[in-house]
């Protein structure tokens, strides 16, 4: 498994970013995805995840409404489209795949393998 995640970048409040994560391992169709970011001097939070079909999603509060998950397991691909930026939402994003294995989404995300991370900053 390795995955690597970009689109990150610097975008004004109110902005829109697109993350993609890829995963040139094997398992991908099979797990489902988890996004995470951590800002500085934080602790790492859950702000996203999908299940291995793509048919169950949930998100972090502080997102809801304005983050879109998605994926296309053809391409092993993982996607967390980010609409109305914040400053707040400043951090670097990380995808990980869930060693969830089942049906839908698990009540507590378990990441596994983890993405290196892509910053991304949002000004005032």
């Amino acid at each position: 498994v390795h995955l690597v995640e970009s689109g990150g970048g610097l975008v004004q409040a109110g902005g829109s970013l697109r993350l993609s994560c890829v995963d040139s391992g094997r398992t991908f169709p099979n797990c489902a995805v988890d996004w995470f970011r951590q800002a500085p001097g934080g602790e790492r939070e859950f702000v996203a995840a999908i299940s291995w079909s793509g048919g169950h999603t949930k998100y972090a509060d502080s997102v809801k409404g304005r983050f879109n998950i998605s994926r296309d397991n053809t391409k092993n691909t993982a996607f967390l489209e980010m609409n109305s930026l914040k400053p707040e939402d400043t951090a670097v994003y990380y995808c990980a795949l869930d060693r969830y294995l089942g049906w839908g989404l698990p009540s507590r995300p378990d990441p596994g393998h983890w993405g290196q991370g892509t910053q991304v900053t949002v000004s005032s």
